[in-house]
């Protein structure tokens, strides 16, 4: 069995992979660092944050949770 995904860790991790900042994303999303440095630190996150990141990283981070689906 795969282990859990922890979705804050993977947005961090391609926002680094991007060469983008923290205070970048948060100008993109409207809301100041501290609620994203709360988003690294979240395992899950709403997925409407979630659509909105992908959107702004163009990214699909759902391809992720997909991806954890034993078919």
């Amino acid at each position: 069995m795969k282990q859990n995904l922890h979705i804050g860790q993977c947005i961090k991790a391609r926002l680094e992979k991007e060469g983008r900042t923290t205070v970048w994303l948060a100008q993109q999303l409207g809301c100041h660092r501290t609620n994203l440095y709360n988003i690294y630190e979240k395992q899950t996150i709403d997925t409407g944050v979630l659509l909105r990141i992908s959107k702004i990283l163009e990214y699909d981070f759902f391809q992720l949770y997909s991806e954890q689906i034993n078919v």
